[in-house]
């Protein structure tokens, strides 16, 4: 275990030549710094940098499940993980009264302090992280968004955020584009397959995407055509130790976990060796 000044400490891990191999967790921001460091050792790099989760709900899902699951794939860990649903990508035909049902049990969810035995969601990491989910929040209703819920003079302390449902989330917004890291869930209605699929690409991270439809055809058309390292259907569940965690484009490099997990740490050597007999003057 190293402890230290984050940016000295790396600066030395990258440059030393000793140093074969480097993992890292952590954020978009930091990984092409890494890489950067890196480039004089040519040394081997994974990397799990951040996510912006599109969560898409096909025409033919009963909204009740799909919203209950968009609450829990929104709101696990406050919506601080990679792997939060920060996109939820509706039918137009079912958006509605899926906004009707989230909105219900996003109601039921209870913000506390676990170390009390409250709540569902506990406090962000630290104050800043309160301060820029405000943010994405105002800048999202001053470029026309609507906010369903999300009343912080509820809130139970200085580092607690309580839940926000935005509707009509556009690209052009903060809630589209960054990964909020915050209990802020943003709801965007379409029309088609092809649609979704061009919304969903619509970003610089590429780590998790989750699909909720009944269409066999439909979930594969858009595990084939969706950007990202991971991709789950009809479950907000997809980790644990056998899968190759990981993700494309700015959301990293290489995979974690899984037999394809041992890769990064590996090297493949090709061995040439002529008959032994034909080996001048034996």
């Amino acid at each position: 275990m190293v402890l230290g000044e984050p940016a000295e400490v790396s600066k030395i891990l990258c440059s030393e030549p000793r140093i074969r191999a480097l993992s890292f967790t952590g954020s978009t921001r930091v990984g092409p710094r890494l890489i950067e460091q890196s480039a004089n050792t040519v040394k081997r790099l994974s990397l799990e940098l951040g996510g912006n989760a599109p969560f898409i709900v096909g025409p033919d899902m009963d909204p009740k499940e799909a919203a209950f699951a968009a609450v829990a794939a929104k709101f696990q860990t406050a919506g601080q993980d990679c792997l939060a649903a920060n996109r939820i990508l509706v039918h137009e035909s079912i958006h509605d009264e899926f906004v009707a049902q989230f909105t219900e049990r996003m109601a039921a969810l209870t913000v506390g302090n676990g170390l009390h035995g409250e709540g569902d969601l506990g406090p962000l990491i630290h104050r800043q992280a309160v301060e820029e989910a405000a943010a994405i929040v105002d800048d999202a209703i001053s470029q026309g968004a609507t906010m369903i819920a999300g009343d912080q003079s509820q809130a139970p302390g200085d580092n607690f955020f309580m839940p926000v449902l935005l509707t009509g989330v556009t690209p052009q917004m903060k809630v589209w584009r960054e990964e909020n890291f915050a209990p802020v869930g943003g709801i965007t209605a379409y029309s088609s397959d092809d649609e979704v699929i061009e919304m969903a690409n619509d970003t610089e991270y590429g780590l998790a995407a989750y699909i909720y439809t009944h269409d066999i055809r439909r979930i594969w058309k858009l595990m084939r055509a969706l950007e990202y390292g991971m991709v789950s259907g009809n479950s907000v569940k997809m980790t644990g130790p056998p899968v190759p965690f990981g993700g494309v484009k700015q959301s990293g490099l290489g995979r974690e976990g899984g037999a394809t997990g041992i890769d990064e740490y590996l090297e493949t050597k090709y061995y040439c060796l002529g008959a032994l007999g034909s080996v001048s003057g034996s």
